[in-house]
């Protein structure tokens, strides 16, 4: 079955910025997709088309982005009569209409909203469930695995207004035994450190961020870590329920150094510190704190002090704006040892075809990898669907509140029901850990 129309629209984010929507029609039926956006991001992402006039939606417009899928590739699919079921053929024949490198003349946005459209469509023409059609095209086998996630829920860098500078501090309840459980635990002990919070730092702490995270006034890492601690704790999940942090370092990199004071337009010059310093830094709070987990610990392009602290961490250090979802970054990573985790996001490469290869060369190496939202989200939940196909036993989609965040938990939990007796719950089975590959992986 081929795609008979398709047409997209500018819709809105979680952050009420716009946004590129897709709908594919095939005689089946009409298949809708929705394109993230993230705030921090990698100089090395594929391109989202911006319309660039300040009069009009403060520059952020994406009305080029949503010509060129009514003007340009759809009219082009539907003469092509490719088939919905050829995710890669239609991914491959999306990428040579483009033409660039990064996807720069469509547009990485336009590309993905019509990717992801014909990968629903593809599923329904099987009449399988999204997760199943994508685990087909991965070649994954069943038994399922339901991943870990990874609860966004304290916010510093770029998504904050306080001083913190690293971005994300997330909860992992590892210790589950099911993704219901996991969710039970991840929430509970959100709720508690709102508690913990508000005592400490008064009601207006506990605003949420754009992920659903808290950002308290804290000084530092060490006080955000000690507030994830004593909320576990108060939980009653001491133990089940580990640490991950997004550093996002690359917004702190000036000049060869990193400014752990870059929100203070006065920061001091004689104080910003080393690759070698914030190695240092990471060893000790590893050592202080159950932390499994730290994404981008430094600049995207500091490829010395990467490989010197993986070397050297014995815990999953995952390539976020290092990697950017790409092949070729993520070969180099591999030869220069970089890494042994890579953040899988979608609209940092633009097709579906291009992330399950991704993923798959990462895992190729030993590496764990997690599926990930961006800061600004849709309703949209086939990372959902993408990260039960993989297998990869790890995803990370923010805090458990904000309706955007919730959804993808919500058809993670319908996933489990679907695939009872035929699936696993991830654990700590989906994280690498030094030179020791995820335990999924060596099934």
């Amino acid at each position: 079955m081929s795609v008979s129309k398709v047409h997209a629209r500018q819709i809105f984010d979680s952050r009420g910025n716009p946004t590129v929507e897709v709908e594919v029609y095939t005689t089946k039926g009409r298949y809708r997709a929705a394109v993230p956006s993230g705030a921090s991001t990698g100089i090395h992402e594929a391109v989202e088309l911006r319309d660039g006039d300040k009069s009009n939606y403060l520059g952020k417009g994406v009305s080029k982005a949503v010509a060129n899928v009514n003007n340009v590739i759809g009219p082009e699919l539907i003469k092509s009569g490719l088939k919905v079921t050829s995710q890669k053929d239609i991914d491959d024949f999306l990428l040579k209409l483009d033409g660039t490198a990064n996807k720069g003349k469509l547009g990485a946005n336009a590309i993905l909203g019509v990717s992801i459209a014909v990968a629903e469509a593809g599923a329904a023409e099987k009449g399988v469930p999204l997760y199943q059609h994508l685990a087909d095209l991965a070649g994954v086998k069943p038994p399922f695995v339901l991943p870990t996630p990874a609860f966004n829920v304290i916010n510093g860098g770029s998504h904050a207004g306080n001083k913190l500078a690293f971005q994300e501090f997330m909860l992992l309840p590892t210790g589950a035994t099911s993704f219901t459980e996991a969710m039970k635990m991840g929430t509970e002990t959100y709720h508690t450190l709102k508690k913990v919070i508000n005592a400490k730092y008064g009601i207006d702490a506990t605003n949420v961020g754009d992920e659903g995270g808290f950002a308290p006034n804290v000084s530092g890492a060490e006080e955000s870590l000690e507030l994830l601690i004593e909320a576990i704790a108060k939980a009653g999940y001491e133990g089940k329920i580990k640490i991950a942090l997004d550093v996002a370092s690359s917004e702190f990199y000036k000049e060869g150094k990193y400014d752990l004071d870059f929100k203070n337009p006065n920061s001091d010059p004689s104080k910003w510190i080393s690759g070698q310093e914030l190695a240092d830094i990471y060893l000790g709070l590893i050592k202080k704190y159950p932390i499994v987990s730290i994404e981008d610990p430094f600049d995207q392009d500091d490829w010395e002090a990467w490989s010197h602290f993986t070397k050297n961490s014995g815990i999953q250090i995952v390539g976020d704006d290092l990697t950017v979802t790409n092949p070729i970054r993520i070969k180099t990573a591999i030869e220069k040892k970089a890494c042994n985790g890579l953040l899988l996001k979608v609209n940092q490469i633009g097709t579906i075809s291009e992330s399950i290869q991704a993923a798959q060369l990462s895992q190729s190496d030993g590496w764990g990898v997690m599926i990930s939202h961006r800061s600004g989200e849709t309703e949209n939940t086939i990372i959902a669907d993408l990260v039960v196909a993989l297998g990869t036993g790890q995803i990370k989609t923010g805090a458990p509140a904000r309706s955007e965040r919730v959804a993808k938990y919500n058809a993670l939990l319908r996933i489990e029901e679907e695939v009872e007796g035929k699936s696993s719950y991830a654990g700590d089975k989906g994280l690498s850990a030094g030179t020791t590959a995820p335990a999924l992986h060596r099934r």
